[in-house]
């Protein structure tokens, strides 16, 4: 009797275990799923009376780097409360295009 209180311990034990690393396997693709989707996109706006242009560099969700359309209605949707219009949706780029459009940017890096 007292042998198989011992086998079926090892047994709830082993179960926990593999419970413990799913659940650690499951938590960990979850946080690394954003950092590897990581969308941006750089675009060009306008203002009327005066003129004013501008060059910036937008973060997005990762559906709307599937397309410029799509990055494109996600861009004009944020800037259009501060009165700015849309006029080009240059490219869409993962993090590695980030540092070398930062200065160009300016203000408007990272702003929307």
């Amino acid at each position: 009797m007292l042998l198989n209180i011992g086998v079926s311990g090892a047994i709830v034990g082993a179960m926990k275990r593999t419970l413990l690393l799913s659940l650690g396997l499951i938590i960990g693709l979850g946080t690394a799923g954003p950092a590897a989707a990581a969308c941006f996109a750089d675009y060009k706006a306008k203002k009327d009376k005066p003129l004013r242009l501008h060059y910036g560099v937008i973060e997005l969700p990762a559906a709307a780097c599937d397309s410029r359309k799509t990055a494109a209605a996600e861009i004009t949707k944020r800037i259009r409360g501060d009165g700015w219009k849309l006029l080009n949706v240059m490219s869409t780029f993962g993090n590695d295009g980030l540092a070398e459009r930062k200065e160009s940017a300016g203000a408007f890096y990272l702003r929307y």
